[in-house]
């Protein structure tokens, strides 16, 4: 355990700032007004922790704002306003021991640059990545005002570049689809090279791009890394077979935040049982 507890500001801290800025909640300032909303104050750790909720229920920003306070390597950027560090000074962490070195958080983003690479060697991409990245950012500064309907075309390839990620972005203009052209194995092998030995770890959605018996195979390896290599892990995920890791403490953002007693209560696990149960005839017959 290097990691025991971490408190963002809380919503009254949060409220007398956005009182002193004379503005209302929005993406012009996050991460206020996001956490709250989840009821997520402070969050203590075991070995392993899962944020579980549904989409833009804030288990990202969580995950952001703790990496950004103990300054954890991360490879791709992510989203922040103008007042996200301001946000991160107020926060408080509680810890055994001084964070080891190697310690990082690993976004899905991560992964598909990775897969972007492997492609840009092994098959090539239409268009080189750079200029890609050259127009993602002057699509997404660009100040256009649509004349005629051959503008369509341009103003979508703005739309994309202000709603996506780079990588995303570079993925939709290439053409091609990731997923279905990707080998999970590849996945699996960036995580098991980027998580090294006694370190502190935060995943966000590490299930992306992998199969169910991929998931397994990294369920067991993050296992593996508890038991005997020394890690702690904290992990954004709806995959049942990493919300099924033992002794996890699981949060439930989508219900206030509350400490889940069992995995199998959650909405995702419980949708996926009743779905095999109302077809487990049709398994049984074969």
């Amino acid at each position: 355990m290097y990691l025991n507890a971490f408190y963002f500001p809380g919503e009254e801290t949060e409220s007398d700032f956005m009182f002193g800025l004379k503005t209302t909640y929005d993406q012009s300032v996050y991460p206020y007004g996001v956490l709250p909303k989840v009821g997520l104050a402070e969050i203590f750790f075991r070995p392993v922790t899962i944020l579980y909720g549904g989409n833009g229920s804030g288990k990202s920003t969580a995950l952001n704002v703790i990496a950004e306070k103990l300054r954890l390597i991360r490879s791709s950027a992510y989203n922040r306003s103008r007042f996200f560090q301001n946000y991160v000074d107020k926060c408080r962490v509680s810890q055994d021991e001084a964070i080891p070195a190697g310690s990082r958080i690993i976004t899905s983003d991560d992964v598909f640059d990775m897969m972007l690479d492997i492609r840009s060697i092994n098959e090539g991409i239409d268009r080189q990545r750079e200029e890609l990245a050259e127009d993602y950012y002057t699509l997404k500064r660009e100040r256009f005002q649509l004349r005629s309907l051959d503008d369509l075309d341009h103003l979508h390839r703005i739309n994309q570049a202000r709603s996506k990620t780079k990588s995303r972005f570079i993925e939709n203009e290439s053409g091609k689809s990731l997923r279905e052209r990707s080998n999970g194995e590849s996945a699996l092998m960036y995580f098991q090279s980027k998580i090294e030995t006694d370190t502190l770890c935060l995943l966000d959605e590490p299930e992306n791009s992998l199969s169910p018996e991929n998931q397994l195979i990294l369920a067991d390896f993050l296992m593996d890394s508890i038991r005997y290599c020394g890690n702690q892990l904290v992990i954004s995920t709806h995959s049942p077979f990493l919300l099924a890791f033992p002794g996890a403490r699981i949060i439930n953002l989508d219900d206030q935040s509350q400490i889940v007693d069992s995995w199998t209560q959650l909405k995702n696990p419980r949708i996926y049982y009743d779905f095999f149960k109302k077809h487990a005839r049709e398994f049984e017959e074969e």
